[in-house]
């Protein structure tokens, strides 16, 4: 018999999004909860992205927390358990970061007939782009001189890559509301972390 443990209350507006999202509301807002603790919810951004790989139709949800202290990210899937017992298996992921390392928040706006711009409107589409380092990538490639006929070694060139996550908040797909959600929660989070 599994026993239920009691996470703590999410506030009503953060589980109500949860909600609307419609991807396992009580597996995503346990998961929240859970990564939330006692700490109070200052924002929250819910995006939900279906993809779709060949035949199968992927779900995805991401769920960002502001609280005084810390950016919650939680993220779930849709995955598939492997043979010879395939059913339906969903993992979620919740890391905290704290305020003090978030290092970057960017917003690109896109916006249709910029030479018809109202101002005040800021387009009808954003992209968030959070970034926050705790993780790094790094690809090398040999690197090379414009001397075709050079045979020598020249060591190694490459690029790091920072941790980030990217989501893309569309009027037209998401509605008016998760576009004006999404810039409030970027103005909220780009101040946090000023004030650090």
């Amino acid at each position: 018999m599994t026993r239920a443990h009691h996470a703590p209350v999410l506030p009503a507006a953060l589980t109500a999004s949860i909600e609307r999202a419609g991807y396992y509301p009580a597996l995503v807002a346990d998961v929240v909860a859970a990564a939330l603790g006692d700490e109070r919810v200052d924002n929250h951004l819910v995006h939900l992205e279906t993809t779709f790989d060949r035949d199968v139709v992927r779900r995805h949800i991401t769920v960002l927390v502001l609280t005084p202290t810390r950016l919650l990210i939680a993220h779930a899937d849709d995955h598939a358990d492997e043979p010879p017992a395939p059913q339906e298996v969903a993992t979620a992921t919740t890391e905290a970061i704290p305020l003090t390392t978030v290092k970057g928040v960017m917003l690109t706006h896109v916006v249709a007939s910029p030479g018809e711009y109202v101002p005040g409107s800021l387009g009808r589409e954003i992209t968030l782009t959070l970034g926050w380092g705790t993780v790094a990538r790094v690809d090398l490639v040999p690197a090379s001189c414009t001397d075709p006929d050079c045979d020598a070694d020249h060591g190694y060139e490459g690029t790091i890559t920072g941790d980030d996550i990217a989501l893309r908040i569309s009027a037209a797909a998401d509605g008016d509301d998760k576009l004006a959600g999404a810039l409030s929660f970027a103005r909220d989070l780009s101040a946090a972390i000023g004030q650090g």
